[in-house]
């Protein structure tokens, strides 16, 4: 093991005391592995990332972190894609989904539309892939720094429900986002991608947990800053240590650690939050809270990649469900709260007889605040076929909790 390692490792040991008092470590929510897909070896493409995540999340494990899953993503959609019929396509990406069922990894095949003036086709693509394979992740470019591309934001809501007509309960749109200022080698799925040469990989933390402890005893916003970023800190270094290890044994590159806290159905987000303000998710104080985390996110001294901002997955949340279905938390809050932390819209469940309009509405709202606070932002919504205000979803998935559909203004 390398000094450096070892080193980082023996002051995880000496963390401070609400460290050590943590109930739990943070998870790894997930090692993502990004390939320049070519379609005439991708299998061996596959196999050679495979080898390096299975080592990195034994490295992790080793050290006392769980890992939840280990990914692939690749380069934008379009650029492996364009010669392909829309048959040829959808035989490649089941082919693909059948590898990565086999071998146990979670894959996103990159944005769509990710280019300025794409062919509109690639979204139609899009979803036909993303209907006939559930277990694939992508998104599509509804912004870059240029501003708002509309013809983008429309083609995101067309997949979106057609994505809700076209799969059980909708349940695909779990793994659609429309995406805006996204940047290459965010960890978090689906709007994970890069734009290089590939060989790299970055980690995803699962941390709500940490957070939740800190802000059980944390005091002052100042105090509550200050606490986060030592406790969730000297995890973080820790975890960079091992994978700047693994990147040194593997030699692909580590291209850095996404900090966002995201919860897990009963390891709440919100639910730390609650413990902070003394209040339920969504009244006064949670815009505080969250730009209070952000910073100390910001201020751990590691190498950055992704959002780094507080998720807040309305289905991924039992407290976020909860407060949505009591109507505490709406579409333009979570936006609000996305100007000071977020990562946008992510699990929203919407009625069934949403409209195309509508949905292009909700993500032309996300995008225009993302590129008015160069961000990335991303829309993951969720309308649910057969479903009107007042009834409750009903998706048995690991990952999701169910909640209260509301009406949209």
């Amino acid at each position: 093991m390398r000094p450096k390692l070892l080193l980082l490792l023996f002051a995880l040991l000496l963390a401070p005391a609400i460290l050590l008092h943590a109930a739990e470590k943070p998870k790894v929510r997930a090692v993502t592995a990004f390939v320049r897909i070519d379609r005439a070896s991708y299998r061996q493409q596959v196999q050679e990332a495979l080898t390096m995540l299975r080592r990195a999340k034994a490295a992790f494990e080793q050290a006392g972190y769980e890992v939840q899953s280990i990914r692939i993503a690749t380069q934008p959609f379009g650029e492996y894609t364009r010669a392909l019929s829309t048959s040829e396509a959808v035989a490649f990406f089941q082919e693909y989904e059948k590898l990565a069922k086999a071998e146990g990894f979670d894959a996103s095949i990159g944005p769509a539309m990710f280019a300025p003036n794409s062919d509109p086709g690639e979204a139609n693509l899009l979803a036909e892939v993303l209907s006939k394979n559930l277990l694939l992740n992508a998104s599509l470019t509804v912004a870059d720094e240029n501003g708002v591309r509309w013809d983008a934001v429309q083609a995101a809501a067309r997949v979106m429900k057609r994505l809700q007509q076209e799969s059980p309960g909708g349940i695909a749109n779990f793994n659609f986002a429309a995406a805006a200022l996204a940047r290459p080698h965010t960890p978090f799925f689906p709007a994970a991608y890069h734009d290089g040469p590939g060989r790299c990989f970055a980690v995803a933390l699962q941390s709500a947990n940490v957070v939740a402890e800190v802000f059980t005893s944390a005091g002052s916003p100042s105090e509550t800053g200050k606490m986060l970023e030592s406790a969730l800190g000297a995890h973080a270094r820790a975890i960079e240590a091992i994978a700047q290890h693994v990147a040194h044994e593997t030699s692909w590159q580590y291209m850095g650690i996404d900090l966002s806290p995201a919860p897990l159905r009963e390891v709440s987000i919100g639910g730390a939050f609650e413990r902070l303000t003394g209040t339920k998710f969504g009244s006064s104080g949670t815009m505080t809270a969250a730009a209070t985390a952000t910073a100390a996110l910001g201020a751990i001294p590691v190498k950055h990649a992704g959002y780094s901002g507080l998720m807040v997955p309305v289905l991924e949340d039992s407290v976020l469900a909860q407060r949505w279905s009591e109507g505490t938390l709406t579409v333009d809050a979570l936006l609000a709260y996305s100007a000071v932390c977020g990562t946008g819209l992510d699990t929203v469940p919407l009625p069934g007889d949403v409209t195309e309009e509508q949905l292009a509405r909700i993500i032309g709202d996300m995008a225009s605040l993302a590129v008015k606070l160069r961000k990335p932002l991303s829309a993951r919504l969720m309308p649910v076929s057969g479903k009107k205000p007042g009834d409750r979803t009903e998706f048995n998935d690991p990952f999701l909790v169910n909640a209260t559909i509301q009406r949209l203004p």
